[in-house]
């Protein structure tokens, strides 16, 4: 695989990354002397897998295969003390990870050094952190609990599940189903069928992933696309549209019309799927990594807009 443009940037958070639990009650319930001293007597002792560690991994095996370059780049993050930082630097070691890039913030905000690194997702298991970077602009998700059973290990395709509403596309149809109901939902999608979504916080996202697909050499292509939306009837010509609009090739669709999806994933598999509704995401945790997409605040806009008048006067 060839790779002539900047690479795929994800920041996932080392608890995403690693089973980091029991420290962190450590740190919750006794502070940070207690914390630091479990970590020293821990640190040449490898951490368990987290929930985005099989995604982490076959992301990584891309750049095994790419014959000019980095495909992706991915980075540890962590508010964590830096001195905590090194039973994970010794446990991505452990797990042969071949992670370049690491921030540990000691207490200080991981956003704002995110868009320092041109990231283009971040995997995080905070909600905030989650939040906040999606109001600066970039696709992130709040991950739950890794599923038992094996991990998917399928490396050589990466394999990933989105929603549509409120995820690659606006969450504009999502607020008038939700305030007028399905009716008035299907009327608006049926009317504005030939009009293309707006842009939801991961369409940046799949057209990055869109072009590392065509710059693929033969017919292996490094990601397959799924999305799984509860959308149907009337309501799923407008996403086909889009996407042609878009000019983006998805692998499958799913249109579910309400049907439950945590059946549909199991049988895709997943590496990932990204969902903006708990209903959707809590029970497809139980059988393949899944995580929480925040949507921006308006007001995220609108304060940053202040702050950007505030700052040219």
């Amino acid at each position: 695989m060839a790779s002539h443009h900047a690479p795929l940037t994800v920041a996932v958070s080392a608890r995403s990354l690693f089973d980091l639990e029991k420290s962190h009650r450590v740190y919750k319930r006794k502070g940070l002397e207690a914390y630091l001293e479990h970590v020293r007597r821990h640190e040449d002792t490898p951490l368990e897998p987290g929930a985005a560690f099989p995604l982490v991994k076959a992301l990584l095996r891309l750049n095994d295969l790419s014959q000019d370059g980095t495909v992706v780049e991915v980075m540890a993050v962590s508010s964590i003390h830096p001195e905590a930082g090194l039973r994970i630097v010794n446990s991505m070691a452990a797990h042969g990870l071949a992670v370049r890039r690491a921030s540990f913030t000691g207490g200080a905000a991981i956003v704002p050094y995110l868009k320092g690194f041109d990231v283009d997702l971040l995997l995080t298991r905070s909600k905030d952190d989650a939040q906040q970077a999606v109001d600066a602009g970039m696709a992130a998700a709040m991950m739950y609990d890794r599923p038992g059973g094996e991990a998917h290990e399928d490396e050589d395709q990466i394999r990933i599940a989105f929603d549509g509403d409120a995820v690659i596309f606006t969450d504009e149809s999502e607020r008038i189903y939700k305030s007028q109901g399905i009716e008035a939902f299907l009327a608006h999608e049926t009317a504005k069928a030939q009009e293309p979504l707006a842009d939801g916080p991961f369409a940046k996202l799949l057209r990055t992933i869109q072009r590392l697909q065509r710059h693929a050499p033969g017919d292996r292509k490094p990601f397959r696309i799924a999305l799984v939306t509860a959308r149907g009837g009337n309501a799923r010509e407008r996403v086909l549209r889009t996407l042609r609009a878009w000019d983006i090739d998805i692998d499958e669709a799913h249109f579910l019309s309400g049907h439950r999806k945590a059946g549909i994933l199991e049988a895709f598999r997943p590496h990932i799927f990204f969902d903006d509704q708990d209903v959707h995401v809590k029970p497809a945790s139980k059988l393949v990594p899944s995580a929480l997409v925040p949507w921006r605040k308006p007001e995220a806009a609108e304060e940053s807009e202040k702050a950007a008048i505030a700052a040219a006067l």
